[in-house]
């Protein structure tokens, strides 16, 4: 079977597998969300935080309960990796330092997961088990909550009320990502994942150095990280280590994981608001911008443009030689439409264009299909301004879903959709014109300005992912996209709560003849150009500058 057969077959199973968990996953979370009953491990739970659960919030005191316990998530993240060295299974590593921790700490909390070090060298087991990966799990619930709050916020009428916070979180947890990540871990064991609390072994190499290699609970952490949309990895070299990511059809699960919860969302929120069709309009349109970006980013790496490239036959730099090519190119593609930041191939070794692709797969907001919650939440503000656009055209007051997009509406979208684009522009802005931030630039020209606008790209967006050429475990890296992970997750969900808390509170408006129909091909076609248009309006001047000039000349 030719390379081109094989990587065909391998993109339709995994398109296969996704049409046909849509409707029973998406269903399930329907239930998961909707569902009035408490399993007796959840009520434990609520009684420990003294929370009652039938108690309704407010969008004021849902996004509190929000910032609180991320928050404390941080503090306690940050904690755990300082006192290190005076915790069990520290491995003998030291405190993490203080601008690393703080890094690191935002990184977990924010489902970023940046990694500005070499796990294996700097973290023990119980830091990595006990809080980056718990971080992984709470992260992805907390985004899904969010997204279900605004949910709520179309589908409810006259009331003030979005759900209980924490409700939504045990639930996604307990319920959601709890099990599907035990089964994946599972499955990852049975392909050749490590899972193991030994102590780190020493070899003698064939040349007579030593070698040590540090094992750990790799297949638990690895599940989770992709089904949630993290990417944190054990291991410095991430979804590339044959630890981590053994075989291709361990490749091909990982991909399915980081996809399929945030592509089946679209059917739960059909559920929650009375119409399946809109589920599928929304899935469609991710679908379609997330086979694009598929599509380039192989016919960039398999292109091979650039002058060595060219006189070898292939992109193969950077490429783990187990996958290939084109199956390195399909994984990089969802993990930056996902905002997961998890790598099977080093994305700075990329040719320009291939590269500049990945970059734009964030700076859509990586909505397609997104991380889990935000990538559906992020869709939904789309939606919101594409009909506000479509009713400026016609010259009457927009609609979507039965609720009225006015003036609040719309400020709150836009604000949301700019939020991510001035943090991406002023870090990146701020790092070329301070000598800290231009120390750590190992490449210069065009290139080294995609390596700095993609990790303000990647910190904002809450990707995590990287091009390797910047050093950025520096105490002005960490600190400068800590604070722009921070601000990239929470300022844009305390506007979705504002926004879900309007929608709520509004009485439902009949359809007419001038309503625009928002479940047909023409609004699909409309939401994926409005997206495209948007980004390219507010970054094209960066993309020209960096990968665009370097893939052109």
């Amino acid at each position: 079977m030719s390379s081109g057969t094989a990587g065909l077959l391998f993109v339709l199973s995994l398109l296969v597998v996704l049409a046909v968990a849509y409707r029973p996953l998406g269903d399930y979370m329907y239930r998961v969300y909707a569902g009035h009953r408490h399993l007796a491990v959840e009520r434990g739970v609520y009684r420990l935080i003294g929370v009652h659960p039938d108690n309704g919030q407010r969008w004021t005191a849902y996004a509190r309960s929000v910032l609180a316990f991320s928050a404390v998530s941080i503090l306690f993240l940050y904690g755990l990796q300082r006192l290190q060295s005076h915790l069990a299974l520290s491995l003998g590593r030291g405190a993490v330092p203080p601008a690393l921790a703080w890094n690191t700490a935002v990184s977990f909390t924010t489902n970023t997961n940046w990694q500005a070090y070499s796990g294996e060298s700097t973290m023990g087991h119980l830091v990595q088990t006990g809080g980056l990966a718990v971080q992984n799990f709470v992260s992805a619930a907390v985004g899904m909550a969010v997204a279900i709050a605004l949910v709520r916020g179309f589908a409810r009428r006259r009331t003030d009320d979005l759900g209980n916070f924490w409700v939504d979180l045990v639930r996604g947890i307990v319920r959601i990502l709890l099990p599907i990540a035990f089964v994946a871990a599972i499955l990852l064991v049975a392909g050749g994942a490590i899972q193991t609390f030994a102590d780190p072994h020493t070899w003698t190499t064939p040349a007579g150095g030593h070698q040590t290699f540090t094992p750990g609970a790799v297949a638990t952490q690895e599940a989770i990280k992709d089904l949630g949309t993290n990417g944190g990895g054990y291991f410095n070299a991430n979804s590339a280590h044959p630890f981590e990511n053994p075989t291709p059809w361990t490749n091909w699960l990982e991909i399915l994981l980081l996809t399929v919860i945030a592509f089946s969302l679209p059917r739960t929120f059909g559920r929650m608001v009375g119409d399946n069709r809109q589920g599928y309009a929304i899935v469609a349109i991710m679908a379609i911008i997330a086979m694009a970006s598929v599509a380039v980013t192989n016919l960039a790496e398999l292109g091979h443009g650039g002058t060595v490239p060219q006189a070898i036959g292939a992109a193969l730099e950077g490429k783990e030689a187990r996958f290939g090519v084109s199956n390195s190119a399909m994984f990089a593609s969802p993990t930056t439409l996902t905002s997961t930041g998890a790598v099977d191939s080093a994305h700075d070794s990329y040719t320009a264009l291939g590269g500049g692709m990945l970059l734009f797969n964030m700076m859509l907001g990586e909505v397609a299909p997104g991380g889990t919650g935000s990538g559906l939440y992020g869709m939904l503000v789309l939606a919101v301004i594409t009909v506000f656009v479509a009713g400026l055209m016609v010259g009457r007051t927009p609609e979507y879903l039965g609720k009225k997009i006015g003036s609040r509406e719309i400020k709150l979208a836009s604000l949301y959709f700019l939020a991510t684009p001035v943090l991406v522009l002023i870090g990146t802005a701020l790092a070329m014109a301070t000598g800290a931030g231009r120390a750590a630039m190992l490449n210069k020209g065009a290139h080294g300005l995609s390596e700095v606008l993609y990790a303000y790209t990647s910190a904002s967006n809450n990707n995590g992912s990287a091009f390797a050429g910047l050093s950025a475990n520096t105490n002005f890296f960490n600190i400068t996209l800590g604070l722009c992970m921070a601000f990239g997750r929470f300022l844009p969900m305390v506007l979705i709560l504002a926004l879900a808390g309007s929608l709520a509170g509004q009485s439902p408006v009949p359809a007419s003849a001038g309503t625009l129909p928002t479940h047909r091909p023409q609004f699909i076609g409309m939401v994926v150009g409005v997206t495209v248009v948007l980004v390219a309006l507010t970054f094209l001047p960066a993309l020209a500058l960096g990968p665009l000039a370097e893939g052109i000349r």
